[in-house]
């Protein structure tokens, strides 16, 4: 009925499954293949990391970025590992929506943590006005200081949303692809033409797609506020919650094709079997919270001390570092021919961002602040959440006829890569256009909008057909006949 983690097709044999030695023949292999062994491999890249952070020993940013950079990745396997083992269990669409907030849950704490210095340090619209751009970018004081942490919340958000579809969407898109051609992935299609192969979705992804939709559209409204506000909070926040009260009445559908770690969890009884899946939640979620600052932090501290602006490395390399945790888990499901997952697992990232973070932020603020206030933002991270919102609408027009080409996910990635290489080109004086960032920002807000406006009239019928979906996945959660509508082409 909803979102579901392989689809309604059977799956092909994985390389896990092609490549099982024989215990009869390898007892030693096997033994070194045999599920625990490959979670005792994922614990010990992280124990080095949980070292450090109990002792406190402090190393320098190299060591740090190699030593949390690893835990990342076991903690990442673990989490993909719980996510599937849960289907056994729940639904499968709130265990991907809880596989993508305990993935992005880093950046959460990135951008509450500027937001309460905001909030702490006094920054309200009225205060923040008294300042030039210039002095607020400089922080030269408290206050300052405090109107610019504003502005970088903003900034990490953006670019964390940009960076999700941009390299995300378009980079996962095109792996699937390039290993279907030895995991056979079911979801790939093989098409005459230049870069035409595509990946195609499940139609039950339709709902996901819908609210994303909706949280995007109203998305274009917030830089017109001044700030993020009350009706912002209510309206996103209580979005996501109505998702997730769907996701919760859909039935629970069994993968028969599940390999690996998370087949031999699920043959375990109860409790045992949800109790592990909390340890591989709270375990994996635990490593991520706690490292993935720190390795975003080193970055950040690498670049500026590279001669790489401060503001350039909070919007782009440490909400790159955030989401890593979310793009190796579908990396992971990708490998096992799980395309279908793992695309509803960066949709579900996509809605939890664009809705929940942008929400929670400004309550963050305000309890800093010590009263309700909007979160404020100049007129560049105004742009900043214009282009975002453009960007989300271009994509959410690439995959309303529920597929994603190559050539659309090339035509993603240069677009998002193409205005980041300019707008630092722009910043560092290594360009002379005609334009300022701010404007740039605006082009390419109008360029997105005007590619999936195009997109969206091509395909409307396509359009029609994923509302439709949609709202039969409604009236069905809420105890009403669906209306059953043809497939659009």
């Amino acid at each position: 009925m909803n979102a579901t983690l392989c689809g309604k097709h059977g799956l092909q044999p994985t390389l896990s499954q092609a490549f099982q030695p024989d215990p009869a023949t390898l007892p030693t292999v096997s033994r070194f293949r045999h599920p625990l062994m490959q979670v005792a491999v994922a614990l010990a890249l992280t124990v080095g990391w949980i070292y450090l952070f109990i002792s406190g020993i402090e190393v320098g940013n190299v060591t740090t970025v190699a030593v949390s950079g690893l835990a990342v990745l076991g903690a990442s396997f673990l989490l993909a590992w719980g996510a599937e083992t849960a289907e056994k269990d729940v639904p499968r669409a709130f265990a991907i929506a809880v596989l993508a907030i305990l993935a992005v849950a880093p950046e959460y704490a990135v951008d509450a943590l500027y937001a309460w210095n905001a909030g702490a340090g006094g920054a309200t619209t009225e205060a923040c006005r008294q300042f030039t751009a210039a002095e607020i970018e400089s922080a030269s004081g408290g206050l300052a200081r405090a109107c610019h942490d504003a502005n970088l919340a903003i900034a990490n958000m953006t670019g964390a949303n940009r960076i999700l579809i941009g390299i995300g969407w378009a980079g996962i898109a095109v792996f699937t692809v390039w290993r279907a051609a030895k995991t056979r992935d079911p979801a790939v299609t093989k098409r005459d033409g230049f870069l035409k192969d595509a990946v195609q979705l499940d139609t039950d992804i339709a709902t996901e797609i819908s609210f994303l939709f909706l949280a995007t559209l109203w998305a274009f409204l917030v830089p017109l506020g001044g700030g993020i506000g009350i009706f912002d909070t209510l309206f996103l926040v209580g979005l996501y919650v109505a998702y997730i009260g769907l996701v919760l009445k859909s039935d629970i559908e069994h993968n028969e094709h599940t390999v690996g770690v998370p087949k031999y969890f699920q043959e375990w009884s109860l409790p045992w079997r949800p109790l592990v899946v909390l340890a591989l939640f709270g375990y994996s979620g635990a490593m991520i919270f706690t490292a993935v600052e720190p390795f975003a932090h080193g970055l950040e501290e690498i670049g500026v001390a590279n001669g790489i602006p401060e503001f350039f490395m909070i919007q782009w390399v440490a909400p790159l570092a955030s989401e890593s945790p979310e793009l190796i888990v579908v990396a992971v499901l990708v490998n096992k021919a799980r395309s279908t997952a793992g695309f509803n697992a960066l949709i579900s990232s996509k809605l939890n961002q664009w809705t929940l973070l942008i929400g929670t932020i400004a309550v963050v603020y305000s309890i800093a602040l010590g009263g309700y206030d909007v979160l404020p933002f100049d007129a560049r991270q105004g742009a900043e959440i214009w282009i975002t919102a453009a960007q989300s609408f271009f994509a959410l027009a690439i995959l309303v006829n529920f597929e994603i080409s190559i050539r659309e996910a090339i035509g993603l990635f240069a677009l998002f890569i193409s205005q980041v290489v300019l707008e630092f080109a722009i910043i560092r004086d290594l360009l002379a256009l005609p334009i300022s960032s701010h404007d740039l920002l605006l082009a390419y807000t109008g360029l997105y909008v005007l590619l999936g406006v195009g997109l969206f009239v091509q395909r409307r019928e396509a359009l029609k057909h994923l509302l439709g979906l949609a709202g039969d996945a409604v009236r069905s959660a809420v105890g009403r006949e669906p209306v059953h509508l043809e497939n659009a082409d």
